[in-house]
């Protein structure tokens, strides 16, 4: 039996499977997606010698130098205690430098070296090729519209949060 012109092509099981989706499946599957993307991200950070969440230090320096470990953490949702422990570990690696505050020497700011400069482009491509790898077989259509999704729930979870 051959198909005529305009027959959409099935995919066996594609629906069934679909169908049985429903909000409750939402946690679950973007906590395993976003996990899935944070390993394939840490991997190819890991041959510049970064490890997980570095990469978001490191970007947000590049984008203002010279801030406080608490408005890193604040801005990077984590912890002040996790971030101190991040920070020192960077230092240590060559990343990060802290110095004390030009305008008032009790506050301690957090600077790129040189080598965490130089990062900023691994980085940029590391995050390139894991969102390509991602996006693999996705339409730009259906790329724009997951993004436009995600933020959407970003959205509602950040009223919850304020809301708290």
């Amino acid at each position: 039996m051959s198909k005529k012109k305009g027959d959409k092509k099935s995919k066996p099981g594609k629906k069934k499977e679909n169908a049985s989706l429903s909000a409750a499946d939402l946690a679950p599957v973007i906590t395993q997606t976003a996990r899935s993307m944070r390993t394939v991200l840490s991997r190819s950070l890991a041959e510049s010698g970064l490890y997980a969440g570095q990469d978001g230090v490191i970007l947000m320096l590049s984008e203002e130098d010279g801030m406080t470990p608490g408005q890193l953490a604040l801005r990077l949702g984590v912890k002040a205690p996790t971030m101190t422990r991040t920070i020192g570990r960077m230092e240590a690696q060559g990343f990060l430098e802290r110095r004390a505050d030009d305008a008032d020497g009790r506050l301690t700011k957090v600077h790129l070296t040189e080598a965490g400069r130089q990062s900023v482009e691994q980085i940029n491509r590391s995050v390139s090729e894991c969102s390509e790898r991602a996006a693999e077989g996705l339409s730009d259509k259906e790329i724009r519209t997951l993004l436009k999704l995600l933020k959407a729930v970003e959205q509602n979870l950040q009223v919850g949060l304020s809301e708290d």
